[in-house]
């Protein structure tokens, strides 16, 4: 039984609050269902699921509910009840639940009313305000995917420059009395052009002005030597793909997180034509 709750409070242990008991009307059902709003009363340790460190990329781990759509939960009373000594354990009389919210899994106890809070993961705060970025892949100026290059000529390759698609770009989440605030920055963008060969950048790139004529970019190009005729569609698939480095503080805390996204198109690579 101990082994139980030490293995429920390892894949739990995110945040660990006290709270009073829940209202029930009518007893103490062993089963109840209902919106969140039934947990008034109490809040407690939970899983949360993360999308990322990443090297995450978005659609992994477990999603919270889209704002607007109901979750229905259960409440059970937890059995066996925690071993005297464990963390969940709260002395005679007092009850410990599980609640099931679609795939997340809350554990709390029925504590005295205005209890403190015992402990917070400003780590996990730190992912809840990294999910508040909505940091997207890189918003590619050039190439374009409409425009035509040329075998033997530079590319010049360079991306807009916004909050969520290259930072700076912060935000904050918090949870009893604790606040973490994370800042997040684009540090590189890895190109595969399509052709075998891989760039990585170390900012966005230099915008190309006519008076630069045939020389390569000075930050981040690539010169095709084949074209792109042989290629599906008659184009190279060429991925852009970018790191958010994260770094957070709060909670007496500091830390960074990693974050990946990726933007596809596809370019044309034409050969000179001489008219003799």
């Amino acid at each position: 039984m101990l082994s139980r709750w030490a293995s429920t409070l390892a894949l739990a242990g995110v945040l660990v609050m006290a709270g009073t008991a829940p209202a029930y009307a009518g007893g103490d059902p062993d089963i109840r269902k209902g919106d969140c709003d039934l947990m008034s009363f109490c809040v407690g340790v939970g899983t949360h699921g993360s999308k990322g460190g990443k090297g995450r990329e978005a659609g992994e781990g477990q999603q919270a509910p889209h704002e607007g759509e109901e979750s229905e939960c259960k409440v059970r009373k937890a059995d066996p009840q925690p071993p005297p000594g464990s963390l969940f354990y709260e002395g005679e009389g007092k009850t410990v639940y599980e609640r099931t919210c679609g795939a997340g899994l809350t554990t709390f106890f029925a504590a005295a009313p205005g209890a403190d809070v015992l402990a917070i993961d400003p780590a996990v705060l730190a992912q809840q305000a990294v999910d508040k970025m909505k940091l997207l892949g890189p918003d590619v100026a050039n190439p374009k995917a409409a425009g035509r290059y040329t075998v033997g000529v530079p590319m010049w390759m360079w991306v807009n420059q916004s909050a969520t698609t290259y930072g700076p770009n912060s935000a904050s989440a918090s949870a009893g009395g604790v606040t973490v605030t994370a800042t997040a920055q684009v540090t590189k963008i890895v190109w595969r052009m399509g052709d075998g060969a891989t760039v990585t950048c170390n900012g966005p790139g230099t915008h190309y002005q006519s008076a630069q004529g045939m020389s390569p970019s000075p930050t981040c190009g690539h010169v095709y030597d084949k074209t792109s005729a042989h290629s599906h569609g008659g184009r190279y698939p060429l991925t852009a793909t970018s790191t958010w480095t994260i770094d957070w503080q709060g909670g007496g805390a500091t830390g960074q997180l990693t974050e990946i996204r990726q933007t596809t198109m596809a370019v044309a690579i034409g050969e000179l034509q001489v008219v003799r």
